[in-house]
């Protein structure tokens, strides 16, 4: 591990010692975001998930509970991870992959059919770390995989635990993927953290390298979605 990425960890790692995993900014009981837009993405138990960023998140729950057999966990935070493995108990944590690893020196061992990352895209400030994201995206997906990713939204927080992250409309996170993701659907979510603030994000599923569905809106109740008449 890079001393970049040892720092990245130690952050991560003293988070998680301080607070409980409910008590963290991004905890949510149930990832409903994650799971909607998962639905409207066509993804279905067969297919092979990796979370990126996964840490203490309800997901792999989730997706085990749904009937999943090829689940990943990654984050830099094993710490965050422990939560998630001690929440599910040994039988069903021995049902995911866990990597410890931060996600910019991470080299792929496979390709995976859906990628999902909620949160840690808006902490890569750096062009350079997004760059190195997008070539992360084509090395570790197969050329039909589903793309879910969710940002803070464009007037959403300009921080997040002490660290300075991006912002993103939907226009803009769609541009700054690529022109090798086809986006099918957005959504804007108005996040309630656990101390009651309420956080903006931007979420976009899309199709890497695959063909092109028509584009659809999602909304949640408490915001509304932005529809695309056409691709990036």
């Amino acid at each position: 591990m890079t001393e970049q990425a040892g720092t990245r960890a130690a952050h991560w790692n003293a988070v998680y010692g301080r607070l409980d995993d409910t008590q963290v900014s991004w905890y949510e009981p149930d990832p409903t975001s994650s799971l909607a837009m998962l639905d409207t993405a066509g993804v279905d138990p067969g297919m092979s998930v990796i979370d990126v960023g996964a840490g203490a998140s309800r997901l792999a729950d989730a997706l085990l509970a749904r009937g999943f057999g090829d689940v990943t966990a990654l984050d830099v935070s094993d710490d965050g991870l422990a939560h998630t493995r001690a929440r599910l108990g040994a039988a069903a944590a021995e049902r995911v992959a866990w990597v410890v690893a931060d996600l910019l020196g991470w080299v792929p061992q496979r390709r995976y059919q859906v990628w999902h990352d909620r949160a840690v895209f808006h902490f890569l400030t750096d062009p350079a770390d997004q760059a190195r994201y997008r070539d992360l995206l084509h090395a570790a997906l197969r050329p039909d995989a589903r793309v879910i990713i969710a940002t803070f939204a464009d007037d959403g927080p300009r921080s997040c635990s002490g660290l300075p992250t991006a912002r993103y409309s939907p226009t803009q996170l769609g541009a700054v993927l690529g022109s090798s993701f086809d986006v099918i659907a957005t959504r804007r979510e108005h996040h309630r953290t656990p101390a009651g603030a309420i956080q903006p994000f931007t979420w976009l599923a899309a199709h890497h390298h695959a063909i092109r569905p028509a584009p659809v809106t999602v909304d949640d109740a408490s915001g509304t979605g932005q529809r695309y008449r056409g691709h990036l």
